[in-house]
């Protein structure tokens, strides 16, 4: 049957902690599956709805329809195999279509364009097949950063400075928060907000500073979902600060008396003044820089250079020398004599079995790296990565990490990373050589094309993975994968470096091979300034 043709469901979504679950109960026929989890859509982008039936069938010829509170309210819909638009909301005309890629094997999504404020909400996906129908529901979250505060000193209270931060474009509503120079957090303070005509928030938050000694104060917008931040910050000189004095009148005296000798010394204070604001700027624009700077590096340790081009040298570090067992082998695999090369005994397809096999070498903690040359990739299916020891391959198998198999890949012409739900890879050039970066000390595994040195996906490992194994799947057409050596020759073992190790980074731990890890050495390590060899003239190909 064709719920039997494929190892896992194809399809792209945003966030890999979404996994889908049954959303309604089972019926006779069949049921609606949506994602448990609220879908994240940033403003002004792209976001896609998904839903599918279970058992997986063809539901070309079905009713689809997405509405939101009601049925008439329709986003999207799909009947008699093309788009009907007459009972579609006005403000969905022209932002919405059908992913059609999947249809005859159970799987539909709408995809929502320009996405606005007012799309955030639930909405339902329905089914219909004859007299049957059945639906599900799904949420979606929009989110967006609108612009950095501005903040100014409104005027004096009676017993301290009053400071006002606006800012606008904001959705949902930001959380607003005010701190010292000291990093203590003012707990006090009024806000306002309202919304334009977009549905955008603006947000006016209104403090008043008592103490002369912050010094300066901040103001903070966090967007809620995203965990986005922008700030900014006012020096407040203490000579805006009302003097403490038992006698009022006699400070409005005072203070009467110190206004006549501003005006009476003006140019001098202008003066003044002006070399004050210059400085305060410059602070303020250090204080931004500073602030734009914490926040990259902040990202740069979130990603830790897994986006765009990426530090092949340091990977090098962790190379491993991989071979094959042939012993986790199917039948139907041809393994070379070297162990590092496996091919389809037979380049007929069928559709219903994965060819798989593992390392000899077992993982269990550290970080490690190889590479593997794919021939006549781009015509083929495959798929590789890494696998947990305990998960029977014998059968027809699930490549998710659900199923313990970490693993991106080849399907029906283009590019996934393996889940319970295939997500779509995009992908500059061919992937002729692909780099697996397995780091159990953060917790993920990382892949990489080489043929560009541009990132393809990762996938977060929880602490109880266990023990794992290289993994390689063929399924059909004239395709072999082959482990590439760092040396550049045909499976050489690693050369273990005599430089003593200079940080506590833990090396990889694999059955039967000893290796260092080694950071900030001053002997260059073999090919860790120079790009992989490639273990064929044909991998060099774009």
């Amino acid at each position: 049957t064709i719920s039997n043709r494929i190892p896992c469901v194809p399809f792209p979504i945003l966030h890999l902690s979404s996994f889908l679950t049954a959303m309604s109960v089972f019926t006779e026929e069949f049921m609606v599956i949506g994602p448990s989890d609220p879908i994240v859509a940033v403003l002004r982008g792209d976001v896609t709805l998904p839903c599918s039936v279970s058992p997986a069938m063809n539901v070309e010829n079905m009713e689809l329809r997405w509405f939101r509170s009601k049925f008439s309210e329709a986003v999207f819909i799909y009947q008699n195999q093309q788009e009907q638009r007459e009972e579609q909301l006005a403000q969905y005309t022209g932002r919405t279509s059908l992913v059609k890629e999947f249809l005859t094997w159970g799987e539909a999504a709408v995809r929502i364009h320009n996405v606005q404020a007012f799309d955030n909400g639930m909405y339902t996906c329905f089914f219909r097949k004859g007299s049957f129908y059945e639906s599900a529901s799904l949420e979606l979250k929009v989110a967006g950063v609108g612009s950095v505060p501005q903040v100014h000193i409104q005027g004096l209270e009676e017993d301290g400075v009053r400071v006002v931060c606006m800012a606008s474009g904001w959705f949902p509503k930001p959380e607003v928060r005010w701190k010292a120079l000291s990093g203590e957090k003012f707990l006090t303070f009024s806000e306002t907000h309202a919304q334009d005509p977009e549905g955008l928030f603006s947000v006016e938050a209104t403090l008043v500073v008592r103490d002369s000694s912050s010094g300066n104060v901040t103001c903070s917008l966090l967007n809620p979902i995203l965990s986005q931040e922008k700030a900014m910050a006012i020096i407040i000189p203490e000579d805006f600060f009302p003097r403490t004095s038992p006698w009022m009148s006699a400070f409005m005296v005072i203070l009467t008396l110190l206004m006549l000798l501003l005006l009476g010394t003006a140019y001098y204070t202008k003066r003044e003044h002006t070399a004050k604001c210059r400085e305060v700027q410059e602070w303020m624009k250090l204080h931004r820089e500073k602030e734009e700077d914490q926040q990259a590096k902040v990202e740069a340790l979130k990603t830790r250079g897994k986006a765009g081009q990426w530090p092949r040298p340091k990977a090098q570090l962790y190379a491993v020398s991989v071979t094959l067992d042939p012993k986790s082998a199917h039948p139907s695999l041809a393994v070379s004599d070297e162990k590092t090369s496996v091919t389809l005994k037979d380049t007929a397809e069928d559709p219903t079995i994965l060819f798989s096999i593992l390392g000899r070498e077992s993982i269990t903690s550290g970080r490690c790296y190889w590479v593997v040359e794919i021939r006549n990739g781009d015509k083929s299916e495959w798929s590789l990565g890494v696998c947990r020891g305990d998960v029977d391959r014998k059968s027809l198998h699930l490549e998710s990490p659900e199923k313990g198999i970490w693993a991106v890949g080849r399907y029906l012409e283009n590019y996934y990373a393996c889940s319970i739900f295939r997500i779509l890879l995009s992908c500059r050039q061919v992937p002729h050589r692909v780099g697996v970066f397995l780091d159990l000390k953060e917790g993920d595994v990382s892949f990489y094309n080489m043929t560009d040195d541009s990132h393809m996906f990762s996938f977060p490992l929880a602490s109880s993975s266990g023990t794992l194994f290289p993994y390689f799947m063929l399924r059909s057409g004239d395709v072999s994968l082959t482990i590439c050596s760092v040396m550049g020759g045909p499976a050489e073992i690693l050369v273990p470096l005599n430089n003593p190790p200079s940080s506590s980074e833990e090396p990889v731990s694999l059955s039967g091979v000893g290796l260092k890890s080694v950071s900030d050495v001053d002997g260059a390590l073999p090919g860790a300034e120079s790009p992989l060899l490639p273990c064929s003239p044909e991998a060099m190909s774009p």
